[in-house]
């Protein structure tokens, strides 16, 4: 019954990434309440999530090769500092991380809420944060390396704050950044989940399971997106993941 739930839960999450994003807010607690420890948990959701960022990169190729020549740059600085991220995550004991853990699905829930709104802010006043060019070129890959570490460290909310980024390098093709913000995913993804292999911190079995439902319901999501509204799906995941932050604040606090 575990390793079913498991599978359903790991196909609403992808579903719900393909239609609206979030699917980390189904697939995450999953897998804790399937009995695998907190950090092995949070570990085990990038493994079962990057699939996906791989084939929507590649879907988006011919928009993201647009920008090869801010590419290498943006891609060293996802890999590296994904890895740092995905060190401090391996550092952290299981207690430490489910008193964490509340207040990082907080963050994550907001940002999908509000995240349309941040971007559009941003993308109005992305002139005035890039400031004079060299001064801002820094700024903008700090930004990029802050991300890449939450993204090492925690996957919900990563999309999010990469469109933030994105649009405040002035980005304003929704295909590109979309195209961009699935490849830098992935390389945070990849470097993170190779780190968390090596620290044997992937529970590969129930990570599998996960990751097999991920890959089938973000593909028959995709098929069938027109016949299920956006909007609706988003309120769900908001609800359910408001929900869900309640509980381990309820588990972590009281």
């Amino acid at each position: 019954m575990t390793e079913f739930l498991l599978l359903v839960a790991g196909f609403l999450g992808g579903a719900v990434n393909s239609l609206a994003g979030g699917g980390s807010f189904i697939v995450f607690p999953a897998l804790l309440f399937a009995g695998v420890p907190p950090v092995i948990a949070n570990a085990s959701n990038t493994y079962a999530a990057l699939p996906g960022y791989v084939s929507g990169t590649a879907g988006y190729w011919k928009d993201v090769v647009r920008y090869k020549d801010r590419l290498l740059v943006w891609s060293v600085v996802s890999l590296l500092f994904g890895y740092i991220g995905a060190e401090l995550l391996l550092v952290v004991s299981d207690e430490t991380f489910s008193r964490i853990v509340p207040w990082l699905m907080l963050f994550a829930i907001l940002l999908f809420a509000f995240g349309a709104r941040l971007n559009a802010f941003i993308r109005a006043h992305a002139g005035e944060m890039r400031g004079a060019k060299a001064a801002g070129a820094v700024l903008l890959l700090a930004f990029l390396a802050a991300v890449c570490v939450y993204g090492g460290f925690f996957n919900a909310g990563l999309g999010i704050l990469l469109l933030a980024f994105l649009a405040t390098a002035g980005l304003t093709d929704i295909h590109a950044m979309n195209g961009l913000k699935l490849w830098i995913s992935a390389l945070v993804a990849i470097v993170a989940v190779m780190r968390f292999a090596i620290g044997g911190s992937i529970d590969w079995y129930h990570g599998s399971i996960a990751l097999v439902g991920v890959t089938i319901g973000g593909y028959l999501a995709a098929r069938f997106a027109h016949l299920i509204p956006s909007a609706l799906i988003r309120a769900g995941v908001i609800v359910y993941g408001a929900g869900m932050t309640a509980y381990f604040f309820w588990v972590a606090y009281v």
